[in-house]
């Protein structure tokens, strides 16, 4: 979609669809405009179909004479002490659903003066791109599904075209790592995932590395090749390195889990494990190849960026691995598996000790891990476990800045008592209270202390069978947009 600003007054522009959104009680200037534009007996049709601007309200005109635009939608703000850019974000999603069928150019008068100018234009545009994204790959026969193509920002000037760039980026990263989560396990192998970061590698000409199952062993990653014992498919450990230009100042790690299908192994997941959409458990990689694509086609300076993979199945067969089976993680770390159906952490205990080993100044994994987060957090909401203050308030301030809710939960050192085993190092799980805890207890085990490090488990948020406006029913590409925010912020720390 291409994005661009107009500082022209509403009432001399030229388009095919607009939308103007109204402060339920600062009503006047908007409605001003749309009186200029179109004359009185818009405030009155705006009346008979009681329209007050309460946040998520939406009346629609079809016009089709005298006037060059198809459709005028007037959407609700809410109350101005309520006003967020999440306001402009809902109802630029609920705009744009209305616009179905209709083509050419969209132009958008919100109050801009009442925010800061550049995060509330990059704000509505990701929300209209990604509200309007649909998946139809599968379909033999694939539903219409025409919008506007050009989205131009009325009475504001001076937006700086990265910004527009920024976003049209980030939407593609968001709908890259969609596509992936929503591809069956059939299509989306090991070997495909490796294959689109080679994809990204050749087009924005970033160094890839992809380890095969010798070289895994060779480094010793005796936790993640346990759980791709049980697949016919080869594990694939995939290496992407983006480098801007300039002195380097920042060194990043990303690191996505990459289990693309779960059957939990000989744990089997049974009854409400919803083991069809397993397929969603390599949402973590999704996440991190969404946010190497945006990442290398904005191109932040002064900063290094490693996205790491640790790709596989967790299948059954007769080589699959036990439980009681007790495994050596790449540090020499003993592992008691003692649990076939917590496999996730084990494939990111070789793939955080890999990023430590690069020495970056942060390392960051997501991962589909437990569903004691779904419990606590449920589907809107990822978790986030860190020991380190500073990287916290970064995440947070991205998260919140892209619109994806995350909350920080607690990292008492004393729940790690649960992973004690009475034979090796650690177990792979703990007691079923505080689940999702002790699995980031677990993961910080192979973290190397000088290493700032955050893990967000993505497990309630990756898919939704709700419609959520700006995240459709489906793969949300849930961590992309807060990853790219986390990469820029540091690309801007002296």
């Amino acid at each position: 979609m291409k994005f661009s600003s107009n500082p022209q007054k509403l009432k001399s522009w030229n388009g095919d669809v607009l939308f103007i959104g109204i402060i339920e009680d600062k009503s006047e200037s908007a409605l001003k405009l749309l009186e200029e534009r179109y004359g009185n007996s818009i405030t009155k049709n705006l009346f008979q179909k009681k329209f007050t601007g309460k946040s998520g309200q939406i009346a629609t005109f079809n016009l089709l004479k005298g006037l060059p635009e198809q459709l005028l939608c007037v959407i609700g703000l809410g109350q101005s002490n309520q006003l967020k850019i999440e306001s402009l974000r809902k109802a630029a999603s609920i705009a744009i659903r209305a616009s179905s069928g209709s083509e050419g150019k969209i132009g958008v008068v919100f109050p801009w003066e009442d925010f800061d100018k550049e995060k509330a234009v990059q704000a509505v545009a990701e929300a209209i791109r990604l509200s309007i994204f649909k998946d139809q790959r599968f379909r033999s026969n694939p539903d219409d599904h025409v919008f506007p193509s050009e989205l131009e920002f009325i009475g504001i000037e001076n937006i700086p075209k990265q910004v527009l760039s920024t976003a049209n980026a980030t939407c593609a990263g968001v709908e890259l790592a969609r596509k992936l989560v929503s591809s069956p396990p059939n299509e989306l192998t090991p070997e495909v995932l490796a294959e689109n970061a080679r994809q990204i590698a050749t087009d924005f000409n970033l160094d890839l590395k992809v380890l095969d199952q010798n070289d895994c062993e060779k480094a010793g990653m005796g936790a993640y090749l346990a759980v791709a014992k049980g697949s016919d498919l080869q594990p694939k450990f995939i290496h992407l390195t983006y480098k801007g230009e300039g002195k380097i100042k920042r060194k990043l790690a990303l690191v996505g889990k990459g289990l693309t299908f779960d059957s939990g192994g000989y744990n089997l997941k049974v009854g409400a494990s919803q083991i069809e959409l397993m397929k969603f458990d390599m949402g973590g990689s999704a996440a991190v190849l969404g946010a190497a694509r945006a990442i290398s086609e904005i191109k932040p300076s002064e900063i290094e960026v490693h996205f790491i993979i640790a790709a596989c199945e967790n299948m059954i067969n007769g080589s699959a691995v036990h439980p009681g089976d007790i495994v050596m993680a790449s540090n020499g770390t003993t592992i008691e598996i003692n649990n076939t159906d917590a496999e996730g952490r084990l494939t990111l205990a070789d793939a955080l000790v890999y990023a430590s080993k690069l020495k970056p100044d942060s390392i960051v994994d997501l991962a589909t891990l437990t569903g004691a987060c779904v419990i606590a957090l449920g589907e809107e909401i990822a978790g986030l476990w860190s020991p380190n203050d500073p990287l916290v308030e970064e995440l947070m301030t991205a998260a919140a800045e892209s619109g994806e809710g995350l909350w920080r939960m607690p990292l008492p050192e004393s729940y790690k008592d649960g992973l004690k085993s009475m034979l090796a190092d650690l177990k792979n799980t703990g007691p079923r209270a505080g689940g999702s805890i002790t699995a980031a207890l677990f993961l910080k085990e192979f973290i190397d202390s000088s290493v700032h490090w955050a893990h967000i488990d993505i497990a309630g948020t990756v898919w939704s069978e709700k419609d959520k406006g700006i995240n459709p029913s489906g793969a949300t590409g849930y961590g992309v947009r807060t990853l790219v925010n986390w990469t820029l912020i540091n690309s801007q720390i002296n």
